[in-house]
């Protein structure tokens, strides 16, 4: 599918979504959330694929933020309207079954730090510049910044990004368990793709499970949690890739897992 502000690239069972609005730092509008609702719904169609980078072109910016020039024309039940549609592209990323790369290489400010926030895993470029700036500009997250930070990193810190907005560097966010690494800038795509194809290796059901339990499980109690675990490891053990890991395990080889 052609899209006017995706770049969409696969090689093998690796996907990169490279969001290309370079001259507007990659802002996301309307158009590019649906666009990127739509590239990820293929990714979550098409079983040869097992992993997706998500990144920004130019070497400015991840996501600079949501497009100011579109929100500061919105009405209150547009503004909703535009919250829901880029929180629903949040949740199908974290509900994709599959884990999704940041190659963050550059400024990942408000929405673009959300979306971010949304994936699976975050390398950050050591120029990157993260936070939820919104508060200068009148408004408040909107995209779960305030809900994931929370999540991720404690209330303390999701108070003092979303109060201050002030932006913090890579190396901050690395401490803070924001991002999972921090990268030399021209190495960045390289490391991405090597983490990548590690991931895209696993065995995708069990892969698809973990992903699962980590995501509903701390939304219920200890006991509903570990027993959704319980659940989804017996249908792991149900499958031709455990047989496959645990086979190539006991015979010292490199197991070959087909999703099956």
């Amino acid at each position: 599918m052609d899209f006017e502000n995706l770049l969409v690239d696969q090689d093998g069972p690796i996907v990169t979504i490279t969001i290309n609005r370079p001259a507007k730092l990659n802002a996301l509008n309307s158009r590019t959330l649906t666009e990127l609702g739509m590239a990820f719904e293929d990714c979550a169609a098409d079983d040869e694929v097992r992993c997706v980078i998500l990144t920004g072109a130019g070497s400015k910016a991840f996501v600079a933020g949501a497009d100011i020039s579109e929100i500061n024309t919105l009405t209150a039940n547009e503004a909703m309207d535009f919250s829901r549609h880029g929180q629903e592209l949040m949740r199908r990323i974290e509900q994709l079954g599959k884990p999704v790369v940041a190659a963050i290489n550059g400024f990942a400010l408000g929405g673009g730090f959300e979306l971010a926030l949304a994936c699976t895993l975050r390398l950050a470029s050591d120029n990157a510049k993260l936070g939820l700036p919104e508060i200068t500009l009148g408004v408040m997250p909107g995209f779960g910044g305030t809900q994931r930070v929370s999540r991720i990193a404690g209330r303390s810190v999701a108070l003092e990004l979303a109060l201050t907005g002030q932006p913090m560097d890579a190396a901050r966010a690395a401490e803070l368990g924001l991002v999972h690494r921090v990268v030399e800038g021209g190495k960045l795509l390289e490391e991405t793709r090597t983490l990548a194809e590690r991931l895209a290796r696993n065995a995708p059901i069990a892969t698809a499970h973990i992903l699962e339990a980590i995501d509903r499980g701390g939304d219920v109690g200890l006991g509903a949690a570990l027993a959704m675990e319980t659940h989804l490891f017996g249908l792991c053990c149900a499958t031709e890739d455990m047989v496959e890991g645990t086979s190539a395990f006991l015979e010292k080889r490199k197991p070959e897992f087909r999703g099956r």
